[in-house]
């Protein structure tokens, strides 16, 4: 089960009590406080972990909760720090303070570690408060309580290519055909509920991610059809694939234009990425009208197009040679606030 968004509780442990003890031993008449420091309690980290692909793992356990530091003892013996607690979350999590709207974490690269609770420092034994005009203090602090706070955490996958399009544009089969991907198609609408992932490798041995994003209809962004839940999804892509089908009949124009649409209305920023625009199902075409009329939308809007067939791996190599070249270097995470500019590199075929 694909699972993009969970909402957490974390409490660190408290800190140990510090101790009031006093030396008893033999031959050492008012030896004086002996009361030793509480242990610091055990903190709350998250742990970013490739092994783990969704959130899923959260609907299960949604507490995490660290133990308390141990008290301190006689003979100036301090209490033990408390074990951390490690929140695994896959690459791609983003961990917000809903509160406060802190942005709390951010996790981009394996083993990655980001506090979300810290643990309360343990208390001062009596000895620490021994003075020349009080030299049997009969107190001591007590440890600090632990941080305890509400998280919420969305997942947003780490992609370098996000194919978009409307429902039954070919998008599952194109990354089943250009990656290891095995994700479900069939011939009716809406086929892919849930993001997928694929590698691509290059001919230099360079690889990229693409993913394949559920389809979009018009209205998406009122809720229409899937809606634009997993358009977030798109938010650390670099390149959108536009996929447009030139099996049906038709002027494109209309279809680009709601595409496009709902991706202003989703974010402007996305919408501005650098965006290839892809005829598909070339191999079933019935309307040479339909193949031109995407050319022509490519070229009004000055975007590199190609004509693919996915079933026939027309074009592909080329498709794939745009990937990497449009895509750059993975280093670069596009964020929020930047917006990546198109590469003139690549020019309409």
């Amino acid at each position: 089960m694909f699972i993009d968004s969970a909402e957490i509780r974390v409490k660190a442990g408290d800190g140990g009590n510090g101790c009031v003890a006093f030396r008893r031993e033999k031959f050492v008449p008012r030896g004086g406080p002996s009361g030793g420091d509480g242990g610091r309690g055990g903190s709350v980290y998250a742990v970013a972990d490739p092994s783990f692909t969704t959130l899923y793992h959260l609907r299960h356990q949604m507490l995490f909760k660290a133990q308390n530091g141990q008290h301190g003892m006689g003979s100036n013996c301090h209490g033990s720090t408390a074990s951390d607690v490690m929140v695994p979350l896959p690459l791609g999590s983003v961990v917000v303070d809903p509160d406060s709207g802190e942005r709390v974490a951010d996790l981009l690269h394996a083993g990655e570690k980001v506090l979300l609770a810290g643990g309360g420092n343990g208390g001062w034994g009596n000895q620490h408060f021994a003075t020349s005009t009080r030299q049997a203090p009969r107190f001591a602090r007590k440890g600090l309580p632990g941080a305890e706070r509400r998280l919420t955490i969305e997942l947003k996958l780490l992609a370098d290519v996000a194919i978009v399009g409307f429902p039954n544009a070919g998008k599952s089969t194109l990354i089943s055909v250009i990656s290891a991907a095995k994700p479900k198609i069939a011939d009716y609408p809406f086929t892919t509920l849930t993001p997928n992932l694929g590698v691509v490798r290059g001919d230099d041995h360079r690889t990229l991610v693409v993913a394949d994003i559920p389809g979009l209809i018009e209205g998406a962004h009122l809720g229409a059809g899937l809606g634009i839940r997993f358009l977030k999804h798109v938010e650390r892509c670099r390149l959108l694939c536009h996929l447009v089908d030139a099996s049906t009949s038709g002027d494109a124009e209309h279809d680009v234009a709601v595409l496009e649409g709902e991706l202003e209305a989703f974010s402007p920023e996305i919408a501005s990425r650098p965006r290839l625009l892809v005829a598909s199902k070339c191999d079933a075409v019935s309307d040479p009208d339909r193949l031109e009329s995407i050319r022509a939308a490519a070229r009004r809007r000055g975007l590199p197009y190609r004509a693919i067939s996915a079933a026939t791996r027309l074009g592909l190599e080329d498709l794939v040679r745009d990937f990497f070249r449009l895509a750059g270097a993975r280093d670069a995470l596009p964020t929020v606030s930047g917006a990546a500019t198109p590469d003139p590199a690549v020019s309409e075929s």
